[in-house]
């Protein structure tokens, strides 16, 4: 008989469905897969999308996103919590409450506010319920530019510098923040890293001249999935920005609106077509 495979490392992601497969929860599955992680899905909302915007979000009930965790939690051993879109903020308070039990495991949050058309994905009250009791679990949050501004001037009126805004996130509780600068008017994109004492790392990637649909979501699973593989975080996160950044190279477009990444990009050849 042939000896029994090894398990691969095993990440567990809270996430609303794509149905185009651009981002949430399929493009979780997709990276983790294309990585060597095994995928553990907890569906958090429905939504009804496309290539082009989100059109509508149904959340799902709390304890059922609660239920789903605990299953699969009890059962598979878990190296790495990656937490997308949440849909409400009874959901928000599910996932405290079960990521709380486990508090070795490292927790990415990628906080989900808008779609890439700028569809209204958290309102005020869940952004606060995320600065309350998502945000101090993490051992590090995700956001873009825009994303970290709107976290970090929660509260207050003054215009904050980048560092400053990633400063703010530290104060909430969570370990690291790296902010990603593709919505910055910069010649190239400049990702940074950060943790309580100030700038951990800074990388600098070629500015691509597309529209992508998932790029974020591609970036914190590939994070959670470096992570799950034994690397330190610093390192993960440079891993993970390596892996995105080629999945956008080799992006494509199916639809009328945006370029999805390929997440499998390393499995096709250079040129590949499937068209006649």
């Amino acid at each position: 008989m042939p000896n029994p495979r090894a398990t691969p490392p095993i990440v567990l992601v809270f996430s609303a469905t794509d149905p185009g497969g651009g981002a949430g929860l399929q493009a979780d599955i997709l990276t983790l897969a294309s990585m060597g992680c095994h995928p553990l899905s907890v569906v958090t909302a429905i939504t009804v999308q496309d290539t082009l915007g989100v059109e509508d979000v149904y959340p799902m009930e709390a304890e059922w996103v609660a239920d789903q965790a605990r299953c699969v939690l009890e059962d598979m051993p878990v190296a790495a919590f990656k937490v997308g879109l949440v849909g409400s903020v009874e959901n928000i308070a599910a996932i405290a409450e079960v990521v709380a039990d486990y508090p070795d495991i490292p927790l990415i949050l990628d906080p989900v506010l808008a779609s890439g058309r700028g569809d209204e994905l958290a309102s005020d009250d869940m952004l606060a319920a995320l600065l309350e009791m998502l945000i101090p679990q993490a051992t590090l949050i995700t956001p873009n530019s825009l994303e970290a501004r709107r976290i970090a001037q929660f509260d207050i009126e003054d215009e904050l510098r980048l560092d400053q805004c990633a400063q703010g996130i530290i104060d909430l509780g969570c370990e690291f923040v790296l902010i990603t600068g593709t919505h910055e008017n910069t010649l190239q994109v400049v990702n940074t890293l950060y943790d309580e004492r100030g700038k951990v790392r800074s990388d600098t990637w070629q500015r691509l001249p597309n529209s992508y649909h998932g790029s974020g979501c591609t970036l914190a699973t590939a994070i959670a999935a470096s992570l799950a593989h034994g690397l330190d975080l610093p390192e993960a996160v440079k891993e993970a920005q390596e892996f995105t950044w080629q999945t956008l190279n080799a992006g494509f477009r199916p639809g009328m609106g945006q370029f999805i990444p390929d997440r499998f990009f390393w499995a096709r050849e250079e040129g590949d077509d499937n068209t006649d």
